[in-house]
């Protein structure tokens, strides 16, 4: 569960004000793709896709601050329904498709296909530009089992999907996935990741997030996590004590 609210205020005073309303880097889905979102979403929950594709899609935006050359009109609405088309598989064999030592490329290519199909009557229906549309397909039917990119566009939307394994989400799912373990789900992402990426950009952010997480794992971290929650306020107490003599 991600922490939305404080526990605590240890300060003690309210900071809010200091909150700049829109620092660079924060980002916010705009009306357009907002419509877009809410005629895809249903067709996106199948295996955590619909979440999935808003935390890719949030890493697609990042990267397109590294690629000035690329159009966001293509990437975003690409990334946004690149896997509807798992809603005309059947539930139960979605993972047989990506599971480790197996999978079912038959099954991804239909994806692709049926993918393509729903994106285009999808935006055609938002009325988005006409002109995107075609760049926006070739994408979608391709994006798993192409092994090279057609364009900066095309790059940026696979480095977005395969990076989100490596975020919090991504593990956390690939966990349940294939009941695995913390460690064992960093492990698999990171050999499905690094050396499968096209831009400088999203190789540094995969290396950031897999070292994140692998500290995550450290015995060091986990002792902290296990230690008693006043512990550090308990040591800080008697510092000052000693201090004050």
């Amino acid at each position: 569960m991600t922490k939305m609210r404080a526990a605590a205020n240890h300060y003690g005073r309210d900071v809010a004000d200091s909150i700049q309303s829109n620092p660079d880097g924060v980002i916010a889905l705009d009306p357009e793709l907002s419509a877009i979102w809410d005629r895809a979403a249903p067709l996106l929950r199948v295996r955590d896709n619909d979440a999935h594709t808003l935390y890719a899609f949030g890493i697609a935006r990042a990267l397109l601050d590294f690629h000035p050359e690329a159009d966001a009109a293509v990437v975003l609405p690409a990334i946004m329904l690149h896997d509807v088309g798992w809603s005309q598989v059947p539930p139960g064999e979605v993972l047989q498709a990506i599971a480790p030592g197996g999978g079912r490329p038959d099954l991804v290519l239909l994806h692709e296909k049926a993918g393509a199909r729903l994106a285009a009557a999808i935006l055609t229906e938002s009325g988005y530009d006409p002109g995107k549309i075609p760049a926006i397909l070739d994408i979608i039917d391709g994006h798993d089992s192409r092994r090279e990119a057609l364009s900066i566009e095309d790059a940026i939307v696979k480095d977005a999907d395969k990076t989100w394994r490596l975020s919090p989400h991504g593990i956390d799912t690939v966990m349940d996935w294939f009941g695995l373990d913390r460690g064992q789900a960093l492990r698999l992402c990171s050999q499905r990741v690094h050396g499968h990426l096209f831009t400088a950009a999203a190789r540094s952010v995969a290396r950031a997030l897999s070292g994140l997480e692998s500290v995550t794992l450290w015995p060091q971290r986990q002792r902290l996590l296990e230690a008693p929650a006043d512990q550090g306020a308990a040591q800080g107490d008697s510092q000052g004590a000693g201090d004050s003599r």
